[in-house]
């Protein structure tokens, strides 16, 4: 990325071409961003914010957040279909979309949540969403609708960001075997073409007993 002043104008033109799905994913990460007091001069002029205002508890905590999201896309809260033609088979549904920003705004949640801690609860965050990626590969109808090519790679998902923050919760207190079997699963899974890169993550936060599991695994998975 240079190191220059970005040109808004031609910011202005590149987000103009962007398409819904992307500008959901943009607004998604400018509502993280911008501090709530200047939220009325975001969007103050296009929604009600009178009406949305937060109760007595509050914002829920991110493992609440994340299992209200992984079970609303179980039950089909983000499943929306249409007619595919040879016109739209690139197309994403408006759920598909949705599922996708709100995918991404939670994965992200959480590799920032792991700066802070404590990291059982952002280990299970992670695990419910990557679980939900895993349910799209097996089943893809069961979650999201994908016009072409199903699966998990669609959601594009930052797995440079997401798998190092993901296996630094993984090394809290988990025995060697487990967590050379929980790292390579995941790589399998999500980000196999980047193998060495994150094998040296999970090895810059594992433990003695954790690094000579992580060395012995290949050899476990060749064996008969």
């Amino acid at each position: 990325m240079s190191r220059g002043a970005v040109d808004l104008d031609k910011l202005r033109v590149a987000l103009r071409r962007m398409s819904r799905g992307n500008l959901l994913m943009v607004a998604e990460r400018a509502i993280e961003i911008v501090p709530r007091a200047k939220l009325t001069a975001l969007v103050g002029d296009m929604v009600r914010l009178d009406e949305l205002v937060e109760g007595k508890r509050g914002a829920a905590p991110l493992l609440d957040e994340v299992r209200k999201f992984h079970d609303s896309s179980l039950g089909g809260e983000y499943y929306d279909s249409f007619d595919v033609n040879s016109k739209n088979f690139m197309d994403k549904s408006e759920g598909t979309e949705a599922f996708i920003a709100e995918f991404d705004r939670l994965v992200a949640k959480c590799s920032r949540a792991v700066e802070k801690g404590p990291w059982p609860p952002v280990r299970e965050a992670f695990e419910l969403l990557f679980a939900l990626l895993r349910r799209i590969d097996e089943d893809p109808d069961s979650v999201v609708f994908f016009a072409d090519e199903a699966g998990s790679w669609q959601v594009g998902v930052d797995w440079r960001a997401a798998l190092p923050a993901y296996f630094r919760c993984l090394a809290d207190g988990t025995p060697g075997d487990d967590f050379a079997r929980e790292v390579h699963r995941a790589i399998s899974d999500f980000a196999d073409h980047e193998r060495p890169r994150q094998l040296t993550a999970a090895r810059r936060v594992a433990n003695a007993e954790q690094k000579a599991a992580l060395r012995r695994w290949p050899a476990r998975e060749r064996r008969p």
